[in-house]
């Protein structure tokens, strides 16, 4: 009785010890980033002791993007299957973590997208506070979002603190109005465009292999050019984007590296392909192992280019604030030294072990049940859409274009069911009369039959019931239409996390300006005599 108890009450607490040891070791690194910043820096007094403070600010900031951020990298991946969690964390890790050391730069603009003009209007200590405070902000509120399994965008967040940070110290005339009305156009614009773009891709790989009786035909022509094209966009984009602070290339450039890169990898990919598909049942599930490998390479990639951009949102305050303190002036460009590319890098990096699960089983299996395919989908719009945004100078999200591409993929899956449903309908509704065994038989030879073959099946019963008016049951009316499409309604996409992550987003830059504007007045409260 007394060891039932005893496991009663373990059991009981296991998720308690379990969140007492995230918190434990998030706090052990705030702490190795205290002693690490004042053991390396030989500012002295109470400036010292700000940039100290601030580091263990960025340090928390870079935790935070680590469990929120970089759930859009390799959740897709996760959710479907690819990869494991751990395997998902360990790639994610390291490849966020090289692409911060390896390619995130020497210098960093202090003002996140120009959202602000400070001019000669602040002094060096009221930017200090103003940096500190948009920092902190930042930070908060994507360990809001995080607690809550909202998916929202890092720079959004860094983007409202500096506003809200930047008015409370200079007043509305300092903003950047346009730049922001351009960053909340890409509210709309970044999810759009993103599932747009991973719907499409998802239509043309049904289309072209799993609506055809032979897949694995189909299969061993169709994914050798579709990896191919997966080669071409990511080289692209790690060029254009991952390399672009230690590797200038120009958009042509860029484009012709990544298809010379694509022709490679086509001609090396192809026979194996062929060979595992040989190998394969001419099921879905067979396509869709097809596309292991690829997506696998898709989650190291983006990891990687995120790490070498987004990791300014953790360091580039941080670094403005060491440039304010080291020099006593408020710079555009700030240098970002080893030690603050550092604390960025392994912040994101144990943020991610600590935290990230959360959020990559969100994005990855609990808005829409992800296969191969359809995350091999998500990740060719990831990329793609961050390319033509990039070239149109349109401040997109990469977490809300990934995020936008997993509900894209979603809504496209409910149509077609919902069709396949109506047409399943129309079949029965020609066929009421019949023999219920021939009725399954053609249902069943539907159901196998090519979109081809399908789209004939349907017209050739039109044009029995054009040809022969008397026999043909009566047309449906609308109201019943209407009912009959009610029940065939397939929801694939929950509802309650579209509305919550919509919310979210919303609310990103007002939430983080407003706590931003009130560390502010806090923090300048006990800096002034």
């Amino acid at each position: 009785m007394e060891f039932r108890n005893i496991n009663a009450i373990e059991n009981a607490t296991k998720k308690s010890r379990v969140e007492l040891f995230r918190l434990g070791s998030a706090l052990l690194f705030i702490i190795a980033v205290m002693l690490y910043t004042s053991s390396i820096n030989a500012i002295e007094g109470t400036s010292g002791i700000m940039l100290v403070i601030a580091a263990m600010i960025g340090g928390y900031m870079a935790m935070n993007i680590g469990a929120n951020d970089v759930a859009n990298n390799v959740g897709p991946a996760v959710g479907s299957k690819a990869l494991t969690l751990v395997g998902a964390i360990v790639i994610a890790a390291i490849f966020e973590a090289a692409g911060a050391l390896i390619a995130g730069g020497d210098v960093v603009s202090t003002i996140k997208k120009g959202i602000i003009n400070p001019g000669d209007t602040f002094s060096a200590d009221v930017f200090i506070w103003l940096m500190m405070a948009a920092l902190l902000a930042g930070a908060i509120w994507l360990n809001i979002a995080t607690a809550l399994g909202a998916p929202v965008s890092t720079t959004h967040s860094i983007v409202g603190g500096v506003l809200g940070a930047g008015i409370a110290a200079g007043g509305l005339s300092i903003a950047n109005w346009d730049k922001m009305v351009a960053i909340a156009a890409s509210w709309v614009i970044s999810p759009v465009m993103g599932g747009v773009i991973a719907a499409i891709f998802l239509y043309i790989i049904k289309r072209s292999v799993t609506y055809k009786s032979d897949m694995l035909v189909a299969a061993k022509s169709i994914v050798p050019i579709m990896i191919a094209m997966m080669a071409w966009v990511f080289s692209t984009y790690l060029v254009l984007k991952g390399l672009k602070k230690i590797w200038k290339v120009d958009f042509i450039s860029a484009v012709g590296i990544g298809f010379m890169m694509a022709m490679a990898i086509y001609f090396i990919i192809k026979p194996l392909i062929i060979k595992a598909a040989s190998k394969l049942r001419n099921d879905k599930e067979s396509v869709n192992s097809l596309f292991t490998v690829p997506l696998i390479f898709a989650a190291a990639l983006l990891s990687f280019a995120h790490g070498a951009n987004d990791v300014a949102n953790a360091v580039g305050p941080l670094a403005a604030i060491n440039e304010a303190i080291s020099h006593g002036v408020v710079a555009s460009k700030a240098s970002i030294p080893l030690w603050v590319m550092i604390i960025g890098a392994i912040g994101i990096a144990i943020g991610l072990v600590l935290y990230g699960p959360k959020l990559i089983k969100t994005v990855g299996s609990e808005i829409t049940e992800l296969n191969q395919v359809r995350a091999f989908c998500i990740a060719m719009a990831a990329a793609i859409t961050v390319i033509i945004a990039s070239q149109l100078g349109l401040p997109v999200s990469s977490t809300h274009i990934a995020v936008g591409g997993v509900f894209g993929v979603g809504f496209l899956r409910e149509y077609l069911k919902t069709s396949y449903g109506g047409m399943i309908e129309d079949i029965k509704h020609h066929h009421q009369n019949t023999n219920p065994e021939e009725v399954e038989a053609l249902l069943s030879k539907f159901k196998h039959a090519s979109i081809e073959e399908q789209r004939k099946i349907l017209t050739d019963l039109k044009q029995q019931s054009a040809e022969n008016p008397d026999s043909a049951p009566m047309p449906l009316n609308k109201k019943e239409r209407k009912q009959l499409k009610r029940i065939h309604k397939t929801e694939l996409v929950k509802r309650s996390h579209l509305f919550k992550i919509i919310a979210a987003w919303l609310i990103t830059v007002p939430a983080s300006g407003l706590m931003a504007a009130m560390l502010y007045f806090m923090i300048r409260g006990m800096m002034l005599p």
